[in-house]
């Protein structure tokens, strides 16, 4: 404001690039706030592990860990599911926004566009509100400018108050300053998208792809596997489908070193007991009068399991007899149908 007083009333060049500096910020922020919104929406749309709902990602998830054969990847997923999925989408993403094709780049340029397009419209619209009328141009100006903007930048009114009582008469003059103004305020912007890379992102584009997979994250107490309803704060008891083998979460045999390869879903079915402290004993068929977390679980007595989980279990026998320093034998003895299914097999089996 100080320079624009000294250099006279009339300094409309001066003006449209104090105003042209104030844009600069907001159309920043929005052009990557509105690429994280188009790489989300277009990831959700062409790559066929998000197209459908979690469920669907678990299964290429399962189908990923499988093809990767990496133990320690798998025990990240057992033990830490939601974070294991926010890596998953987080690499996804940023593998199809950096790949050669430099498809971040070309998002952020359509971005960028939108807005330059919408601003010069902005500048139009303004003037042609305001160039008949005598007094007041350019606090009307403003206010027709900022108001074209509203949904687009944000950029407040109140910001524009020291430079709103200038004499500037020639409002055709200032369309074309403002015109002027705006060209290299999108090149400089546009010179950085060569090396933008996703921290350039305030909120990341994996991030709120991340959000549309949001549900319960409640885990089995018996086998770990994830509650499948699709709300983080639901009604009801936490259930899933199909439970998995109790050695994931380091299940024993009491006072023996053998794993144990049952379901927590034929368990409840059993004459079996489980022990909650170091002499407190519970029937699996009375498993909610365990307390928290047991209480807040529907467990269907149901022996079936995946053929994915038998193949896991079979593959990596010895690395889970490490990790968990128990032996597959006595009442953990791995079925001989069990070694007999093949990698492709769980995945068909899976992908039905």
């Amino acid at each position: 404001c100080f320079q624009i007083s000294c250099q006279g009333a009339t300094s409309i060049t001066t003006f449209a690039g104090f105003l042209c500096d104030k844009i600069a910020l907001a159309l920043r922020q929005a052009v990557y706030e509105k690429t994280a919104l188009d790489i989300a929406r277009e990831i959700k749309a062409e790559i066929p592990d998000f197209c459908g709902n979690r469920s669907t990602l678990e299964v290429y998830i399962l189908r990923y860990l499988a093809q990767e054969e990496n133990f320690e990847k798998f025990m990240e997923y057992i033990n830490y599911p939601r974070h294991f999925l926010q890596s998953y989408i987080e690499t996804r993403v940023e593998t199809y926004c950096l790949d050669k094709n430099r498809r971040l780049e070309k998002f952020l340029d359509d971005s960028l566009t939108h807005y330059y397009e919408r601003i010069q419209k902005a500048v139009f619209e303004s003037t042609r509100v305001v160039k008949d009328r005598k007094d007041d141009k350019i606090s009307l100006w403003l206010d027709a400018f900022c108001s074209e903007l509203g949904e687009v930048l944000s950029l407040p009114r109140r910001d524009l108050k020291g430079i709103e009582h200038q004499e500037v008469t020639d409002i055709e003059f200032l369309n074309n300053a403002m015109t002027e103004a705006l060209d290299p305020l999108k090149n400089h912007l546009k010179k950085e998208f060569p090396s933008a890379g996703m921290s350039s992102f305030e909120r990341q584009p994996h991030t709120i792809l991340a959000e549309q997979f949001a549900g319960c994250w409640q885990q089995c107490p018996f086998c770990g596997a994830v509650c499948t309803n699709t709300m983080q704060n639901h009604d009801g008891d936490h259930q899933l489908v199909f439970h998995r083998p109790q050695v994931l979460t380091g299940y024993r045999w009491h006072r023996t070193d053998n794993l144990v390869i049952d379901i927590c879903s034929s368990s409840v079915a059993s004459d079996c007991l489980f022990r909650i402290d170091e002499d407190v004993w519970i029937p699996y068929k009375k498993y909610r009068e365990a307390g928290h977390p047991y209480s807040t679980w529907h467990i269907s007595s149901d022996p079936s399991m995946q053929a994915y989980w038998k193949w896991f279990v079979s593959h990596f026998r010895t690395k889970l007899e490490q990790q968990y320093n128990g032996k597959f034998h006595g009442k953990g003895e791995i079925p001989a149908a069990w070694q007999s299914i093949t990698k492709q097999q769980a995945l068909d089996e899976l992908q039905k």
